[in-house]
């Protein structure tokens, strides 16, 4: 596609979204090493999540088939057990910026996780990018890379929320007229970097007037973000800027925080060796956290253009496959993508497993 129909999209995007407030929220405190000296051993988990509750309660589900005890413990005591598998809810913890979890086995290697979504006054889609499992049975460390949706309203206490978190580094995937319009609030000691994805095009001078040619612009947009200039030299300064950043505390960003940051997020998890299907279920989830805001955003149209801007606003699968399709049409394989359109070659591979993954 033209770069400038993706300009198009995302500043059809940035005007939807740009008067929408984000849920309450909860402090976030730094990532706790308490993980690393499982890095070295096995991790019997198949399966684990933390879900935050809004009654300050959290859920724990875990599989990790063979063994027989799980201890869960948060805050340097223990708080649950479980078997091989379990689902528990932990009430009553003191109060903290975000609540974390290890998962003990009776033996091999432990996880150390807390909910994926950070909740934040100013923004409805900044979750930690880690806590995936990868096909050879690593995870992808928490509290390391976060994606986000805008940070332009991020309020004061957010700002000191995502200090105390330990973000280092802000990439800011936006385009000039969006970078313009609603310039980024970034916590006090971060280093900000533009990686304009779409680099100086210009929007699109006709937005799509019907519900299949929204969904074809998205699905070229994808396109361009494989295979496009200023886009794979946007996507390597992410991912030079999270291999130098000491294992944590970089974050990524445009302005709905799901398609630029998507794909940003789906290549370095693939990259990662997580599943195709956790990649898409991550990709996915845009849609759950900012339902509410998408719902809004189209409420305030007619009817006949929410139709056609919906799919703007949404994730789809095959928005994210026609992406994977663009790396095998164009590259016969995602190694060769790494290395071909995004300048990683097998040693700075290795070095960003060794720094983000552990078991």
């Amino acid at each position: 596609m033209k770069t400038s129909s993706l300009a198009g999209a995302a500043l059809v995007l940035a005007t939807a979204t740009a008067s929408l407030a984000a849920p309450s929220a909860v402090a976030l405190p730094s990532h706790s090493a308490s993980h690393g000296s499982a890095a070295a051993r096995h991790i019997p988990f198949t399966e684990a999540t933390v879900t935050a509750g809004d009654d300050g309660s959290s859920r724990i589900v875990w599989k990790s088939p063979g063994v027989q005890k799980v201890t869960v413990r948060a805050g340097g005591r223990t708080v649950a057990h479980g078997g091989s598998s379990g689902d528990v809810t932990v009430r009553g913890l003191k109060a903290a910026d975000r609540q974390w979890f290890d998962l003990v086995p009776e033996r091999g290697g432990s996880l150390h996780l807390a909910d994926r979504l950070i909740k934040l006054d100013g923004t409805v889609n900044l979750r930690d990018a880690g806590g995936y499992r990868t096909s050879d049975g690593h995870w992808v460390r928490m509290g390391a890379v976060y994606r986000s949706d805008a940070l332009d309203k991020l309020t004061t206490a957010d700002l000191a929320k995502l200090k105390r978190l330990g973000i280092r580094s802000v990439y800011d995937l936006r385009m000039e007229s969006e970078r313009t319009s609603a310039p980024d609030r970034v916590p006090a000691g971060a280093t900000y970097h533009v990686a304009d994805v779409m680099g100086a095009s210009s929007p699109a001078s006709t937005l799509p007037t019907s519900e299949a040619a929204a969904v074809a612009m998205m699905v070229e947009g994808e396109k361009y973000m494989v295979s496009g200039a200023t886009a794979q030299a946007a996507f390597s300064s992410v991912y030079a800027g999270v291999a130098d950043d000491d294992r944590r505390g970089v974050l990524y960003h445009c302005t709905a925080g799901k398609d630029r940051t998507g794909w940003s997020t789906a290549a370095l998890l693939t990259a990662l060796g997580v599943p195709r299907s956790t990649v898409t279920s991550d990709y996915l989830a845009s849609n759950t956290y900012r339902a509410e805001a998408n719902a809004a955003a189209l409420a305030a149209m007619p009817a006949e253009q929410a139709k056609v801007y919906k799919p703007l606003l949404d994730v789809r699968a095959e928005y994210l496959n026609s992406g994977f399709d663009e790396v095998r049409d164009s590259y016969g394989s995602f190694g060769t993508y790494l290395r071909k359109g995004l300048g990683i070659d097998a040693r700075e591979l290795r070095d960003l497993k060794s720094d983000l993954l552990i078991g």
